[in-house]
């Protein structure tokens, strides 16, 4: 058992106080018209912040991605953005398509 207390802590202080808040976000928000200007503008404002947080670590490269020539990067970013518009916006296409293009060509490069 003491092997598995910070599995058990990471649970009670990590997963569950964030599940909380995602289903109270689902019971409130029955009702809500989506096409609403509010809601339009809640999306656009949360699309932008992750596109920054993306471009932030493509540019400014973490750990082990920093070890990827920026150009594998950036191109690896291009070919999950057409991804996402080719598969009708679909964010997992785009994050698969930019992940294994990633792989592929550092496997190749090195």
């Amino acid at each position: 058992m003491s092997e598995l207390w910070p599995y058990l802590l990471l649970v009670l202080v990590g997963f569950l106080p964030n599940e909380m808040w995602r289903w109270l976000g689902v019971v409130f928000s029955r009702g809500l018209d989506e096409t609403s200007e509010v809601l339009v503008w809640v999306r656009a404002v949360a699309t932008a912040i992750l596109t920054g947080v993306v471009a932030k670590i493509v540019v400014f490269a973490p750990g082990a991605l920093a070890g990827v020539p920026l150009w594998i990067r950036l191109g690896a970013a291009g070919v999950g953005m057409a991804a996402f518009f080719v598969f009708r916006q679909s964010v997992f296409a785009g994050i698969v398509a930019g992940t294994l293009a990633l792989m592929a060509v550092d496997l190749l490069v090195r």
